[in-house]
């Protein structure tokens, strides 16, 4: 392999471990309380990202069992699951920033809806330094502002709040499609089941 090639295999190894293993570290952080603005984003941009790469690299790691080690050799799929989480993790933070929102809304505790687009295109600016792709960005940025067309803000907390990111996690994992097929119900109900515990955490939280 040339050594052009090499570097690049290298640097993604190491991205997706971190990746891999940087959730891990963050349950044992000292939960912030959400005060303001700024705490809101930084719940949301943090607990995105949490649930991305626990449920899709924890997906991966289930269903290829013992191979899954061998597959950090190949280029090819540690760019596949370089997109998946990208596209995954842009549809996590437009669920949680709704869902957050909505709540606070409709429960009379703070109402920022009208911050709403602020909020998510500050989310975004800050994983620019992370390399977050132009194409899945502009993406993103389209499908949140059809989502919120559509939004009733008094009662989108307990309506699937979180079924987009669910599906965006089925449809993006790089794993066959006969395989998912198989797994479709295990696999939405992991990532949901991860929310409930996330929308709970935000609840405590409040500190408005």
């Amino acid at each position: 392999m040339p050594t052009k090639e090499r570097l690049k295999l290298k640097d993604l190894k190491l991205g997706y471990f971190k990746e891999y293993f940087a959730p891990l570290f963050n349950l044992f952080k000292p939960k912030k309380k959400i005060s303001n603005i700024s705490d809101l984003q930084d719940f949301i941009h943090k607990k995105s990202a949490w649930i991305t790469q626990m449920t899709l690299y924890g997906y991966l790691k289930t269903r290829m069992g013992a191979k899954y080690i061998l597959m950090f050799e190949s280029e090819i799929f540690l760019k596949s699951v370089d997109k998946a989480k990208w596209n995954i993790y842009m549809v996590s933070i437009q669920d949680l920033t709704l869902f957050v929102l909505s709540y606070l809304k409709a429960a009379q505790i703070f109402d920022a809806t009208e911050k709403v687009k602020e909020i998510f295109k500050e989310i975004l600016d800050a994983e620019g330094e992370n390399k977050l792709p132009l194409d899945i960005r502009e993406k993103a940025e389209k499908d949140f502002a059809e989502r919120l067309n559509k939004i009733n803000w008094l009662t989108h907390h307990k309506s699937l709040p979180f079924n987009d990111s669910a599906l965006a996690l089925y449809h993006w994992s790089p794993v066959a499609d006969e395989l998912k097929t198989l797994d479709r119900k295990i696999v939405l109900n992991s990532m949901i089941l991860k929310w409930d515990n996330i929308e709970k955490e935000f609840k405590e939280l409040i500190n408005f």
